[in-house]
């Protein structure tokens, strides 16, 4: 399973560096910063010096200028954020939610008829956002997510570092993936292939977030465009839909049947508005 550490606007070199040491230590390379403070943070002496040696993270990582950037290829994304937001994703500790990924897998491979129920894709790629040292992570980028990651801490006391926090979830993720690889090589009979879902049922491809992004601004312009959604009070119908196609784990093939659906919305309000007014 691919494993990504997303960096949205950090403002420490130093801590770039302890990131890059703490997913080293769990044995994750794959680390994208968005927007940093310092463009050339990656090769900045402060963050070279705090990777203790944790340099080939360094040398991998990549600097984008979006959030959308930082996406291709992943289809579940887990914010870090104390603070549960309404509307958003649920709000779970990291190592619930590796239980929680855990046991869907689980039900969906003992599920009577698969078939009649979409079984749980469990995703190839998974993205652990952190927001900036100072503001944590933003609204919009919390209601992407399929969950909120909350490390549980002294109720006094909760604020980490995020090269801590880094460590504490790699460290969790590390446990899980681990467990899996246990789980998944005795169910492997003669014949069967690496990879293969345990129940024999075909797992189809999810669409990575970039596609459920464009999806989510198809339908606003399409929501927009027929007056369903008031821009200038959007309130949360948005950030629902967003957590709605999240839940729904859908595949490439169904983002373009809802694009479809977008694409109508949009030429039919552009027929409408060109219809002579009635007196």
């Amino acid at each position: 399973m691919k494993t990504r550490f997303i960096l949205i606007q950090t403002s420490h070199a130093g801590n770039v560096g302890a990131v890059a040491r703490a997913m080293r230590t769990m044995g994750f390379d794959d680390l994208v910063l968005v927007e940093p403070r310092w463009p050339d943070v990656l090769t900045h002496q402060e963050a070279i010096d705090r990777a203790s040696g944790a340099t080939d993270v360094l040398s991998k990582a990549r600097v984008v200028a979006t959030l959308d950037e930082a996406l291709d290829g992943v289809q579940h994304l887990c914010a870090t954020a104390m603070v549960p937001r309404d509307f958003g994703p649920p709000t779970r500790s990291p190592r619930a939610h590796c239980e929680w990924l855990a046991q869907r897998q689980a039900d969906s491979a003992e599920a009577s008829d698969p078939v009649a129920a979409t079984p749980f894709v469990m995703p190839e790629g998974v993205a652990f956002l952190f927001g900036s040292e100072r503001f944590g992570m933003r609204n919009e980028d919390v209601y992407r997510c399929n969950v909120a990651l909350q490390i549980p801490t002294a109720a006094d006391f909760g604020s980490l570092n995020i090269a801590a926090a880094v460590q504490v979830i790699a460290y969790e993720w590390r446990l899980f993936l681990d467990a899996q690889s246990a789980v998944v090589r005795p169910a492997l009979g003669a014949g069967a292939e690496a990879g293969a879902p345990a129940s024999g049922v075909a797992a189809a491809a999810l669409a990575d977030a970039q596609a459920v992004a464009g999806l989510l601004e198809h339908w606003r312009q399409g929501l927009e465009a027929i007056g369903y959604l008031d821009p200038a009070a959007p309130k949360k119908l948005m950030a629902r839909l967003q957590q709605m196609f999240n839940r729904a784990q859908l595949s490439p093939e169904e983002i373009h049947l809802l694009r479809g659906v977008a694409k109508s919305m949009l030429y039919t309000a552009a027929q409408a508005s060109n219809l002579p007014q009635r007196d």
